[in-house]
């Protein structure tokens, strides 16, 4: 994906490079959020959003086939891109925002297809990503995707374009976000209070932000709102592991601040939100690329 000089540069179609404040996946297990406290939230599923699909934003082929996991994820998780904060909006911007993103995805990382399962442009549009995303929730199965090292097998990735340092999404982003968070927590049946959890959570990144990290509680008391669930913000927290090992690399690196809450004054790179696959992802023989 595209490269920029500057954080406010405008988004080109040319190859660009994302964020990164990677490295080592923490080992958060993978569990079923069907307990008691989803319960509340277990009605009929609220209404899909507008999704834009790949054939209307012009997505390449994929390498290979998307894998479709015979479960549904417990944790969706959210990124922000690390480009522009750009004040373009509009549809044809969302588009090649997309197509940018598969790029870097399929010719940088080398990975089969675009990593995350659904973008959100600046403007509120929500961008199918991987190939299959949409018939695998139809049936409410899980397509694997490339988005947090260690843990696609069981989550899934929604990017939102920006940076959310010390920003926050525009409102437009917001409302699709909650609208298509809602609509995944009523098909697969999770508590959103849960469910809804930031790059950050499994990996060492700053990923989405420390803004949009901040105001995840909101955004999940928003969408338990949109469901007809009650605030019970008091459930809300998950049992984390301790952040992982740091490359001692990503020391000598200027304006990143190694320690349990990582944080960076500017995006090092674009279109690269920490790591997107790890060892637990694709085993060995299973032969297949992210």
């Amino acid at each position: 994906m595209p490269a920029f000089s500057q954080v406010g540069a405008r988004l080109r179609e040319t190859p660009v490079t994302r964020r990164a404040f990677l490295l080592a996946g923490t080992g958060l297990a993978g569990g079923v959020l069907l307990g008691t406290s989803a319960q509340a939230f277990a009605g009929d599923p609220a209404t899909r959003p507008r999704i834009y699909t790949r054939s209307e934003w012009h997505a390449a082929p994929p390498k290979t086939k998307a894998v479709i996991l015979d479960r549904t994820p417990d944790r969706l998780v959210i990124h922000h891109t690390a480009t522009a904060n750009t004040s373009d909006q509009s549809l044809d911007a969302a588009f090649r925002l997309s197509r940018a993103i598969q790029r870097y995805h399929m010719h940088h990382n080398d990975w089969a297809d675009i990593g995350e399962q659904f973008t959100v442009g600046r403007g509120g549009q929500i961008m199918e990503g991987r190939n299959r995303t949409l018939p695998a929730i139809q049936e409410r199965k899980h397509v694997m995707g490339a988005q947090a090292a260690d843990h696609n097998r069981h989550t899934l990735g929604i990017e939102t374009e920006g940076t959310y340092m010390t920003d926050l999404p525009t409102e437009s982003q917001l409302a699709s976000l909650t609208s298509l968070l809602a609509w995944l927590c009523g098909v697969y049946r999770l508590d959103p209070l849960k469910a809804i959890i930031g790059h950050r959570d499994l990996n060492a990144t700053s990923c989405p932000g420390d803004r949009l990290y901040a105001h995840l509680p909101q955004l999940r008391e928003d969408v338990a709102r949109k469901l007809g669930g009650s605030d019970r913000s008091d459930d809300a927290r998950l049992a984390l592991p301790d952040p992982a090992p740091q490359d001692p690399a990503l020391l000598a690196v200027p304006g990143l601040l190694i320690s349990g809450e990582a944080h960076l004054e500017r995006p090092l790179r674009t279109y690269h939100h920490g790591p997107g696959v790890g060892p637990r992802d694709h085993p060995r023989k299973a032969g297949r690329p992210a």
